[in-house]
């Protein structure tokens, strides 16, 4: 794939979603171009402003903060996946719970998965509520503050994750 055909390529996978620089030029390499075309277009695709790594890091942390329910850790995790530097998405994540903090957020995501767990056991519904916001990317305090707060009842709201999993 010479460098015309690798731009086409990248405009036909921009047109359907965002991505990160890394991503596009993985993409365009498996693709078939040669890496050094891949990371030329994409670096020219950058200059002209169709790749941001920074807007993309804000769109991605905002949409998963807010549909999915992400916690911060989980999202920083998959921007660093995505090749995203450092300090863009320590931004990106900071930015994503400027409307609505992380707290509210995990209380949102408690409020939902609460329902399902308790017709199962509910002599275990604070730990499994609590592991669960921590898979879902919420630091530990903060999955301790909405499960306390959930449920009303500290002495059940033990620290999540400390009982080992069988």
């Amino acid at each position: 794939m010479d460098a015309k055909a690798a731009r086409v390529a990248a405009f036909d996978l921009l047109a359907r979603k965002a991505w990160s620089a890394r991503e596009l030029t993985s993409r365009l390499t498996r693709r078939g171009a040669p890496a050094d075309i891949a990371r030329a277009v994409v670096a020219e695709l950058e200059s002209q402003g169709y790749v941001n790594d920074a807007g993309f890091a804000g769109w991605w942390a905002e949409a998963r903060a807010r549909g999915r329910r992400v916690g911060s850790v989980r999202l920083a995790q998959e921007l660093r996946a995505k090749g995203i530097a450092p300090a863009l998405a320590a931004a990106a994540v900071t930015s994503a719970f400027d409307e609505v903090p992380e707290s509210e957020r995990a209380l949102q995501a408690a409020r939902r998965r609460l329902p399902a767990l308790r017709r199962s056991r509910p002599d275990r519904v604070a730990k499994r509520l609590g592991d669960y916001l921590l898979r879902r990317g919420y630091p530990a305090r903060i999955a301790l503050l909405a499960v306390t707060r959930l449920l009303g009842r500290a002495d059940e709201a033990e620290e999540p994750g400390d009982e080992p999993r069988a």
